[in-house]
């Protein structure tokens, strides 16, 4: 086959060990040139930042339960001093402008109730449980956007106790429907924020303006309560207070140029 018209051939069989020599060294400096080219690229420079935003709110959405209990010495006088305590429980909050749509009642549970009695004494004494009763349990949860109404009523069903109704209310939980909606734009906010405070660093150490974003990465987005700073490692989500205070953190890479 004959050679190819392009190919370049060295024979350095006359020039012995000589030619060899000559031959790696030449490799070595063209090798050297390639790893010096690639070596001398310009390091690109970045700052790092962290930015925030923080936005108030007012809960749209409440929840709300109310524990009704009733007690007898049979269970079906139990049961039935139970439902009667629960269907004037819901005729009061009916009453009072909840809609009948937004309450739900729980399954009633009805349980025996014993006391421990003690008979003798010294080595011989002997306790023994005794069934006083039944004492009957229902919750009423009311789910509502009118959270005005819901909290005042949740501070008036106590009222009840003074007809014989034993009720007790627990505090009511707060929530923001649009939440999702406003953690994007306070995403985008904590992201100008961080931009905003890269150029104010450049600016004042100087040498340097401010180039392309590199990376950027979510930090925890906190639901605290208005007013409150504390943080926790996988964000909260505050359910306790009316207004609530949501606190977003951004990480951000630019470029140096």
């Amino acid at each position: 086959m004959e050679p190819s018209k392009h190919s370049v051939s060295l024979d350095l069989r006359p020039f012995g060990l000589l030619g060899v020599g000559v031959a790696l060294v030449l490799a070595t400096y063209i090798a050297s040139s390639t790893w010096e080219r690639v070596r001398v690229r310009p390091q690109i420079r970045t700052i790092q930042v962290t930015g925030s935003a923080k936005k108030r709110i007012v809960s749209d959405f409440i929840e709300w339960t109310a524990t009704v209990e009733a007690s007898a010495t049979s269970r079906t006088e139990a049961y039935r001093a139970l439902h009667d305590n629960a269907k004037r429980a819901e005729e009061f909050l009916i009453k009072g402008g909840v809609p009948k749509d937004q309450i739900w009642l729980s399954s009633a549970s009805v349980d025996p109730s014993y006391e421990t009695e003690y008979h003798g004494t010294g080595e011989n004494r002997v306790e023994k449980q005794v069934l006083k009763g039944y004492d009957g349990l229902q919750e009423i949860k009311v789910r509502s956007n009118d959270v005005a109404l819901v909290e005042k009523m949740s501070r008036e069903i106590t009222e009840l106790l003074e007809q014989g109704v034993t009720v007790s209310s627990d505090a009511p939980e707060y929530f923001y429907t649009k939440l999702g909606d406003v953690k994007i734009e306070q995403l985008a906010e904590a992201s100008r924020d961080a931009r905003t405070r890269a150029e104010n660093i450049v600016a004042s150490a100087g040498g340097a303006e401010i180039g392309a974003l590199r990376t950027a990465d979510m930090g925890v987005i906190n639901v605290n309560p208005a007013n409150s700073t504390q943080g926790a490692w996988d964000g909260n989500n505050d359910t306790s207070s009316l207004e609530k205070d949501i606190i977003t953190i951004v990480h951000a890479t630019f470029e140096l140029k």
